[in-house]
């Protein structure tokens, strides 16, 4: 008798329907409204980042977030004192410390976090400390596994994006990449999660590794949304990962 698979979760960034939102300096659209909109077409958490500039979230958010949701608030944050203060004292449910550049367009790679352990570890015993499941936004590298192993992090988020971004044989050996750092990091008891450029038509491959256990998936499903409707773009997404698990 053969075991089940890993049941796969998704969670949705809403990130960039606050983008729209700020755009105007207004009210509308509300990414509350759009979290809980997630949840009812099939979501099991709800991401949101705290970036320094706020061109996404507001502070105000975080809380009223935390209050609406029937599901997992996971707040991404940078390694900063501003951002460990206010994930102390919002405590949602998962924090995930992310690289940021004020000059970027969106994330562009992975926490380098073998070489700031001395820097993130007090972050991580603090976020931990709290209550608050850690996870590190990695490239999938077997030294930040190791890096994630000694902060004694109980999930890392593998970041996608170059998988993504390339075709063919190239794309091929980053998935080899991903999934290796997944087995890597599920045999030193690390929960591998993953996301970041994940669409209707790359997506299969990586839900497809048997020991992620969760996909974080944003702009591509706002984007859709558009066209279709975020319950739509979100059902099948489910549905598309589903196929594979």
């Amino acid at each position: 008798m053969t075991s089940s698979p890993t049941p796969l979760r998704l969670g949705v960034n809403i990130d960039h329907v606050a983008t729209i939102r700020n755009a105007r300096r207004g009210e509308h659209p509300d990414p509350v409204k759009a979290a809980l909109l997630a949840v009812k077409a099939g979501a099991d958490g709800i991401t949101a980042h705290l970036r320094e500039d706020r061109r996404h979230i507001r502070d105000e958010d975080i809380a009223t977030l935390i209050a609406a949701l029937s599901v997992p608030l996971n707040l991404e944050i940078a390694a900063t004192r501003e951002m460990l203060d206010i994930a102390l004292k919002h405590k949602p449910h998962a924090a995930c410390i992310v690289p940021e550049k004020r000059e970027e367009q969106t994330t562009e790679g992975g926490l380098d976090a073998a070489g700031q352990i001395d820097a993130l570890r007090p972050v991580v015993a603090a976020l931990s400390d709290a209550g608050i499941r850690v996870s590190l936004f990695i490239e999938p590298d077997p030294a930040q596994i190791e890096a994630a192993i000694k902060l004694g992090a109980p999930v890392v988020e593998l970041h996608t994006g170059r998988y993504a971004e390339l075709d063919g044989a190239k794309r091929a050996q980053e998935l080899r990449r991903l999934s290796d750092a997944a087995a890597l990091a599920a045999k030193n008891g690390i929960e591998p999660h993953a996301g970041h450029g994940l669409t209707f038509d790359n997506v299969g491959p990586i839900a497809a590794i048997p020991q992620v256990v969760e996909l974080n998936i944003g702009h591509f499903l706002i984007g859709e949304a558009i066209f279709g409707g975020l319950e739509c773009a979100i059902r099948e997404m489910r549905r598309q990962m589903d196929l594979v698990r």
